[in-house]
């Protein structure tokens, strides 16, 4: 180990703090430290996580799915590292071998009638290239998004969430260009819809942020037959529900519709290259073919990141990794549901689609009462930001069933802990 690395890996967990404070995020920091989680992420590995002073933590938030193959994938790791004998960045002008190859394959795995993939360096810079094709296909700038949506932090991305977001940045939107309608609901959708001058609806396929609301049976195909009649383009926001956690490729697909366009990013870098990409039907892409200059990204389709990405691809394809999230899903619902009836009505529901987990708290605030006593057995799991009652609970693609009765053992005791300390939980008990 070199002495930079060694001098990384060995730093003092005091310092980091203040220097944490001082330079990087002093509310970030002074937040966790309020609501008992004193962590800055040491050694890690597969899906376990490790504080600087050795506090060991099953992992099931992943960064939004960033880590849905685990921390460091050994696999990964010997790509990217034989990756470095041969290619760096790239030139982003000029084709390349390795963007020709994922964005192939990222239009080949896509549901029928996508024609092109752009990409981008992160989830936030391909939801406003989404957005932007859509404006382009359906020569209109309105935008329709969901209440209490999430899409990002860049310029159009941020117009599209919720204002706890974007107001303390000024940046609303324009009402006329942002509209916002009620999730579940397609008589607001088509009310906003109904005028014809919608450039795209954009929806997480189940909004995560919001605390993982799953859709009614027909909305999804409901607001698809709504753009459709009023030539409205659907973009389908896959950054977290993509990639397997639905149980197929793409979370959209299991609902069967077909967008227009797709966004996907945070696991497809693999948890160690940041990418993102915008896969797009013909009308959405047509751009491309008269003006290639008309989006610019120096570090979009890094050539490293399309190599990672392309592996990552790989091991989330392949039969047995689709077996085992079908296992992972089953298993841990059985033990989930024995231990919401031992914990209810304070361990009030559970929302589902894959490894994809919404825990649902009969208190205000309850899965972020229950996060620090989760945290003290050993799991990082985290409580939805925008409906504080629910705790996202996002299992790995290759959890073992060793693991998830460890994740099952740690929750169960973790929740026999909070009930001694939050009046709804001490009540049900």
């Amino acid at each position: 180990m070199s002495p930079f690395i060694e001098s990384l890996v060995h730093a003092d967990k005091t310092a980091v703090q203040r220097d944490s404070i001082r330079y990087w995020n002093p509310h970030k920091v002074h937040t966790w430290q309020r609501d008992g989680v004193d962590f800055i992420m040491g050694r890690r590995e597969g899906y376990h996580m490790y504080d600087m002073s050795g506090h060991r933590l099953i992992d099931l938030h992943l960064n939004g799915g960033t880590f849905n193959l685990g921390h460091r994938n050994p696999e990964i790791i010997a790509t990217l590292k034989e990756a470095l004998d041969h290619f760096d960045i790239g030139n982003h002008h000029f084709p390349a071998i390795t963007r020709a190859a994922l964005t192939k394959k990222l239009v080949e795995t896509a549901p029928a009638g996508m024609h092109y993939a752009v990409l981008a360096s992160g989830g936030g810079e391909a939801i406003d290239i989404g957005l932007k094709c859509a404006r382009y296909g359906a020569r209109r700038k309105k935008i329709v998004s969901v209440i209490r949506a999430y899409h990002g932090h860049t310029g159009l991305a941020l117009g599209t969430a919720n204002e706890r977001y974007a107001k303390q940045f000024l940046s609303e939107g324009d009402p006329r260009e942002f509209v916002k309608v009620p999730f579940n609901d397609l008589d607001a959708m088509e009310a906003a819809l109904r005028p014809g001058d919608a450039a795209c609806v954009i929806m997480e396929t189940i909004p995560a942020t919001y605390g993982f609301p799953l859709p009614d049976d027909g909305y999804l195909p409901g607001v698809k037959k709504l753009c459709e009649k009023y030539g409205t383009l659907y973009v389908a926001d896959e950054v977290q529900t993509g990639l397997m956690r639905c149980g197929q490729l793409w979370g959209i697909s299991t609902y069967g519709v077909t967008p227009d366009i797709i966004v996907t990013s945070k696991g497809l870098g693999g948890g160690l290259y940041p990418i993102g990409a915008v896969i797009v039907n013909e009308r959405a892409g047509h751009w491309l073919t008269e003006d290639g200059w008309g989006h610019i990204s120096t570090f979009g389709g890094a050539e490293l990141g399309c190599i990672v990405a392309l592996k990552t691809l790989e091991i989330t394809l392949r039969p047995e990794t689709v077996a085992n999230v079908k296992f992972v899903a089953g298993h841990l619902r059985a033990g989930l549901d024995r231990i919401r009836e031992k914990f209810a009505p304070f361990f009030s529901g559970i929302r589902q689609r894959g490894v994809i987990f919404g825990l649902e708290f009969d208190h205000p605030e309850g899965a972020k009462l229950v996060m620090p006593h989760l945290y003290k057995h050993g799991l990082w799991a985290i409580y939805s930001q925008l409906d504080p009652r629910i705790l996202q609970f996002k299992p790995g693609l290759l959890c073992t069933r060793e693991l998830c009765d460890d994740i099952l053992a740690r929750l169960e005791a973790g929740l026999a802990e909070a009930a001694k300390s939050i009046p709804a939980a001490a009540a049900a008990a």
